[in-house]
């Protein structure tokens, strides 16, 4: 069984050989080239290269199209700040929103236009020409809101979503307009789905109300317009109190890539049950504690999730965000081997 049947059994909540798994091994990936972040980042034929190699030495059972966060919002002139160790982000000292004028900026862009947007599209094809269709190829979006809060600073938009929420609404529907172009062209390079980043839908940064005034209400047509191109809305969100019900209402995903429980469930057993039968469940083997534990601690937190998840499928083993960094292989193929041996499923 090839990664693309196992991964395709899980999504269907029937059980494949064995539980799939993806530690999300994106930046780490530029050590198997011995490269740069910042050349990791700009150079996407090496960015292509490094994720290939890494998922085949580590034996991951799907391919993310992440690079930074950083991606979209630079598209609409925001500067931002490259490192040898760390992921490119915006310069904060200048953002592109300086004062709530500045929101009417943000028009539509042609995502197979803008440097880093089209880089990202390209990244999407290479992947898909190279493993494709051996697994499933996820393209990785940040959602408006978080996209906007790069331009602005998070401290700002909080300001700003309270004193001029109309102005933020105008950027918004553009920013939405703009994503589901990306969507769209990252599906035609040959994603099977796009995951969105939708980091404010938590407890940990606002309300439920506030989520879905200010990006719920332009999720849909989004992930309406992926559908409509066959392909499959995921979501990610490593927030601390993802709000899933809320996101479920206006994004109906087959996935939710998490970190810490929602509010509503007080045990792994209890989203597995609320949850659990109608959307697949990826993670959440936390990245900081994979950072500092030592592998039998690891291991240990694996098979705790398999025992929580793996019954019936609808279940992929993960990080709960991107892998560390700064770390080498050495865990993530440990998350490998246990969801090959311990999460097996007896047939």
């Amino acid at each position: 069984m090839n990664s693309m049947e196992r991964v395709t059994l899980a999504l269907q909540h029937k059980e494949p050989d064995h539980v799939p798994v993806y530690p999300l091994i994106n930046s780490v990936s530029r050590k198997a080239l011995g490269i740069s972040y910042e050349e990791w980042s700009k150079d996407v034929k090496k960015c292509a290269e490094a994720i290939i190699k890494t998922t085949e030495e580590v034996g991951c059972d799907c391919i993310s199209t992440l690079v930074d966060l950083s991606v979209e919002a630079a598209d609409w002139g925001q500067e931002l700040e490259y490192g040898e160790d760390a992921a490119a982000h915006p310069n904060y000292q200048n953002c592109l929103i300086q004062s709530e004028d500045d929101y009417d900026k943000i028009g539509v862009l042609n995502p197979r236009e803008t440097p880093r947007m089209s880089e990202h599209i390209e990244l999407a094809r290479l992947l898909y020409e190279a493993k494709g269709r051996e697994m499933p190829i996820v393209g990785f979006v940040f959602g408006p809101l978080g996209i906007l809060s790069m331009m602005r600073g998070q401290d700002n938009l909080y300001i700003d979503l309270l004193v001029c929420p109309e102005k933020l609404k105008g950027a918004l529907k553009n920013i939405a307009e703009t994503v589901k172009e990306l969507s769209i062209a990252l599906l035609d390079a040959g994603c099977h789905a796009v995951m969105y980043d939708t980091l404010f839908a938590s407890r940990s940064i606002m309300s439920p109300e506030m989520w879905d005034e200010f990006e719920g209400v332009y999720m849909v047509d989004i992930c309406n317009a992926v559908r409509a191109h066959g392909g499959m809305v995921m979501l990610h969100n490593c927030g601390n109190g993802i709000y899933i019900k809320e996101q479920i209402e206006r994004m109906h995903p087959v996935l939710i890539s998490l970190q810490h429980l929602p509010p509503d469930c007080e045990t792994m057993a209890e989203l597995k049950e609320k949850y659990g039968k109608d959307i697949t469940i990826m993670g959440h083997v936390e990245p900081g504690f994979i950072y500092a534990a030592a592998e039998e601690d690891v291991r240990r937190v694996c098979r705790e999730q398999i025992d929580a998840y793996k019954k019936d499928g609808g279940f992929v083993l993960a990080s709960g965000c991107e892998y560390p960094a700064a770390l080498d292989f050495r865990m993530a193929k440990a998350m490998v081997e246990e969801a090959r041996t311990y999460g097996k499923y007896e047939h």
